[in-house]
């Protein structure tokens, strides 16, 4: 078939546009946006049109009113899907702190909270009982120290501002002494090594990669050492033959040289993990009580809330790390206080069933169950003879660097859908209007229950539905 002949019936952008079903949007449109998604909507058929004709035996037997009603139908799909790159998702991965999907989704008071503190003027950086210039970080310093007993507080914008703002505070041209086991890589290829190398501070590894003794640390040891670092490693296991030194020893080491100890938990831990089935994972609490000097720990992992990198320990060292410069380069904004504070509040009123991420570790499985069939048994009837549905048992994990190793059972609804492999449904839902991120597991395209909200059902049958 002559290629020409077939690209001749493309509609004009004009005669588009001009169409009643078009015209009729033009108040909530302005006619920028209706032009360039009719350019793309053409542009995406003539491509079509494209790669069915290089199939040589291909008869085309569409005129142009065909052509032109496809062409307006899919400029409205266009314009119906959000203009924002940032947009909500619906995690059906099962990973409970996604960091590709934004980790820990915020409580429903926190979001209220950052609501109320953006929709005016607060008082972030002025005490309201002297009328003068006051601390932002004085919000959540009781609550910290009501929650872990720590003695003073500072929030960054992550963990890893908030190591870096540590080591160049604490031990810049000086030596820091960590075992060679902890040299971790986080997300983004981000190394303790290379954070501890643009601080100013001079790593000295001690040990080897499996095994680390207090001897070594003490033999490291000399007038130029500023800490004794230990990074707890939250993203990966090293299992068999292996030995690392304790908080008590090591700080009875350093206590003997004048040396302070800081800890670097990653995830921060606030309660115990062992209710919600999941197994040791240490406490800020307990490099607390172990009497370590200073802490830092994550606000959006296990502890459920915004991104923030928490800094916590003796007075005398979080104040020296206050005013060092760097700390306004990565100090945090109202909105971030504002939904911390909240959380922290949970945590001290013993109100954790408030926190998301909580909640999704320890769904029951016979909740997920309830939940996969009434998903299932809407997708039937959306579906149709188009495909099929099935409930399958399986493991969820909890993500972002967080309990490597750890897998929950978990129950995912498998869907099928005839002519589109795995990777076509999973890239058509992931371009909904709102994206479904699934995962593909033995050659099947999995919904899993555990991160998936009741609320985000009936959105998740929609969108299939769009792609049918």
């Amino acid at each position: 078939m002559d290629k020409n002949l077939v690209l001749k019936k493309l509609p004009k952008v004009d005669e588009v546009l001009n169409s009643t079903q078009i015209q009729e949007l033009t108040e909530k449109y302005n006619k920028s946006m209706l032009t360039n998604a009719v350019r793309e909507s053409i542009e995406d058929v003539r491509l079509m049109l494209l790669k069915l004709l290089e199939k040589g035996n291909f008869v085309f037997e569409k005129d142009e009113d065909d052509l032109k009603k496809h062409v307006i139908s899919l400029s409205i799909t266009k314009l119906s899907k959000s203009p924002y790159s940032l947009k909500k998702v619906i995690n059906a991965t099962g990973v409970v702190l996604h960091t590709n999907l934004g980790r820990a989704p915020l409580p429903k008071k926190a979001i209220d909270r950052i609501l109320d503190t953006a929709s005016g003027y607060c008082n972030l950086e002025y005490d309201l009982e002297k009328g003068a210039r006051g601390e932002r970080y004085s919000h959540v310093n009781k609550l910290v120290a009501d929650i872990t007993g720590a003695q003073d507080a500072l929030v960054v914008n992550n963990n890893a501002g908030a190591v870096f703002l540590c080591l160049s505070a604490l031990a810049q041209d000086k030596e820091v002494v960590i075992s060679r086991g902890q040299l971790v890589e986080i997300g983004g290829s981000f190394r303790i090594p290379d954070v501890m190398a643009q601080s100013g501070a001079h790593l000295v590894e001690v040990g080897t990669t499996n095994r680390t003794h207090i001897e070594d640390y003490e033999k490291a040891i000399n007038e130029n050492t500023a800490l004794l670092l230990k990074v707890h490693t939250s993203n990966f296991q090293i299992r068999g033959f292996t030995s690392e030194v304790g908080k008590q020893e090591l700080k009875t080491l350093a206590r003997m040289h004048n040396i302070p100890v800081m800890e670097d938990l990653g995830s921060g831990v606030l309660v115990d993990l062992g209710h919600y089935g999941i197994s040791e994972e240490p406490t800020v609490m307990d490099s607390v009580k172990a009497d370590i000097d200073i802490i830092t720990f994550s606000g959006d992992k296990l502890l459920g809330g915004p991104q923030a990198g928490i800094i916590i320990g003796k007075q005398k060292y979080v104040s020296k790390i206050k005013k060092h410069p760097l700390t306004r380069a990565l100090r945090i904004d109202k909105l971030t206080l504002a939904a911390l504070e909240q959380v922290l509040m949970f945590y001290r009123d013993d109100m954790l069933e408030e926190i998301p991420i909580l909640q999704m570790l320890s769904r029951p499985i016979d909740v997920m169950e309830r939940q996969a069939q009434e998903v299932a048994e809407k997708l039937k009837k959306v579906i149709g003879e188009n495909g099929s549905v099935s409930i399958v048992d399986d493991e969820s994990q909890v993500g972002g660097g967080s309990l490597p190793g750890e897998e929950f059972p978990t129950k995912a609804v498998a869907i099928n859908i005839k002519g589109l492999s795995p990777d076509e449904l999973s890239k058509r839902l992931r371009a909904s209007r709102i994206p479904v991120i699934g995962r593909i597991k033995n050659e099947r395209y999995l919904l899993d229950m555990r991160t998936i909200s009741t609320s985000a059902i009936n959105d998740i049958v929609e969108m299939v539905g769009d792609v049918l």
